[in-house]
C-alpha cells in the first residue's frame, strides 16, 4: 500500500470495518495503545474511516480514554463527568472545548512549578517515596494531554511576564466568546 500523510505531516490512520487500525506511515496494523503512545510522544495523526474517508479522530481518542478509564486508570472524577454531561445542549456548550483546552495549557505550563513544590515539600520525610510515586503517576496522566511542541514566535516574551501575557490573552479570548454568547 502507498504511504499517506496529511498535507501538514500528519500521519493518516485508516480504521477498517473490522475495527483494525492501519498506520499508513509505517504500513502496519496498530492498536489503540499505539495511538495512545503516539499521542504521548506528541505525534500528530488523523484517523479516517477506510471506506468513507470520514475523519473519526475524535471518536477514536474518546475510545482510548474510555478504555484507560475502564482499566482502572481513572483520571476523570465522576463529578466532573456529570458536570460535563450536563453542559451538552446548554447555551455554554460551544465555549467548553476552548475553556478545557486553555485550562490544560495552563496546567501544563504550571506542571514544572508544581513538581518542584511537591518534591521540596516532602524532601527528607518518610512520605518522600510515596510522593515521588504519586508524582510519577500524575506526570504520566498529564502526558496524555501534551500536544506537539510548536516553535515559539521569535518576538515572544519569556519568563513570568510572558506567562502573564499569555494568560491575559486567553482570558480576553474567553471574555469575547462569553460576550458573543450574551448577544
Amino acid at each position: 500500500m502507498k504511504k499517506q500523510h496529511g498535507t501538514d505531516g500528519v500521519v493518516v490512520i485508516k480504521k477498517y470495518a473490522n475495527r483494525r487500525l492501519y498506520n499508513t506511515e509505517s504500513s502496519s496494523y496498530i492498536t489503540l495503545e499505539h495511538l495512545a503512545a503516539m499521542t504521548r510522544e506528541g505525534r500528530e495523526f488523523k484517523v479516517v474511516d477506510a471506506k468513507t474517508d470520514e475523519d473519526i479522530t475524535h471518536n477514536v481518542l474518546t475510545q482510548i480514554i474510555m478504555e484507560a478509564e475502564s482499566r482502572g486508570q481513572t483520571m476523570l472524577p465522576v463529578n466532573f463527568l456529570r458536570q460535563l454531561i450536563a453542559l451538552y445542549g446548554d447555551s455554554m456548550q460551544a465555549m467548553v472545548p476552548d475553556y478545557l483546552d486553555a485550562s490544560m495549557d495552563s496546567f501544563r505550563r504550571n506542571q514544572a512549578q508544581f513538581k518542584n513544590a511537591v518534591e521540596g515539600a516532602f524532601a527528607g520525610s518518610p512520605f518522600a517515596e510515596i510522593a515521588k510515586r504519586n508524582l510519577e503517576m500524575f506526570e504520566a496522566a498529564a502526558q496524555a494531554f501534551k500536544p506537539p511542541v510548536a516553535p515559539a514566535p521569535a518576538a515572544a516574551t519569556t519568563g513570568k511576564d510572558g506567562e502573564i501575557a499569555a494568560l491575559k490573552a486567553e482570558l480576553a479570548q474567553l471574555r469575547d466568546k462569553v460576550d458573543k454568547l450574551g448577544e
